[in-house]
C-alpha cells in the first residue's frame, strides 16, 4: 500500500495561511525537495486551482531560479484533485469524485510510490478518516495571529512519533512524524 504523506507550511502559531510569511530559498528548496519524492500529489479543489494559477508556465520575467525549479517539479508531477464541484482538471491532473475514504483508499491502493497531499480542508478529512501516514511539517519563524489553522476540528487524534528533524538558516524547521498504530 502506498504512503500518504501530509506536507503544509505552518507559523509558529499553527496558521496554514499560504499569504504569511515570504518564502526563502531554503524552504523553498525544501518544499520542491519533498514534492519530488512523491510519486503523486493530491489536491483539493482550492489548493489545485491556488497552485496551478501561481506555478503554471509562464513564470513572470525575473523569476528566482530556484522558484523555478519548484515550478518545474510541481508542474511534471502526476495530481489527482478530490472535488465535488470542478467540472474537469488539467495540469497533468486525474479528477477524484465520490466518496473521499473510498476515493483515497483506491489511490492508496494502486501501483506506485508515495503520494503527497497540501493544504487545510482536505488533509484535515482526510487525517479525521485516519488515511494520513506521515506527516511533515515545515515551521516558520514567526506568528501569524490569525487562521486557517493547521487540522482545526481534528477530533481523531493520532499518535505520532517523530523520524526526520532539519533546520534551515532562514529559521525554518522541518519535522516529520510517522503515524504509530
Amino acid at each position: 500500500m502506498r504512503t500518504l504523506r501530509y506536507y503544509i507550511n505552518v507559523t509558529l502559531d499553527g496558521c496554514v495561511d499560504h499569504r504569511e510569511g515570504n518564502p526563502t530559498e531554503d524552504v523553498n528548496r525544501a518544499a520542491t525537495a519533498s514534492i519530488a519524492r512523491a510519486d503523486e500529489l493530491l489536491f483539493g479543489r482550492v489548493v489545485y486551482e491556488m497552485m496551478r494559477d501561481a506555478w503554471r508556465d509562464p513564470l513572470p520575467p525575473g523569476t528566482p531560479a530556484w522558484e523555478i525549479e519548484f515550478a518545474e517539479t510541481i508542474g511534471r508531477a502526476r495530481k489527482s484533485v478530490f472535488s465535488r464541484t470542478l467540472p474537469s482538471v488539467d495540469w497533468n491532473a486525474e479528477l477524484l469524485r465520490g466518496d473521499l475514504l473510498a476515493a483515497v483508499a483506491a489511490l492508496k491502493e494502486r501501483a506506485g510510490g508515495e503520494i503527497l497531499v497540501s493544504g487545510v480542508t482536505l488533509p484535515t478529512a482526510l487525517a479525521q478518516l485516519d488515511l494520513i501516514d506521515e506527516y511533515e511539517f515545515l515551521v516558520q519563524p514567526h506568528v501569524a495571529g490569525h487562521g486557517p489553522y493547521l487540522l482545526e476540528g481534528l477530533t481523531n487524534r493520532p499518535g505520532l512519533e517523530p523520524v526526520h528533524r532539519e533546520e534551515f538558516p532562514s529559521g525554518a524547521v522541518l519535522t516529520r512524524f510517522r503515524r504509530t498504530r
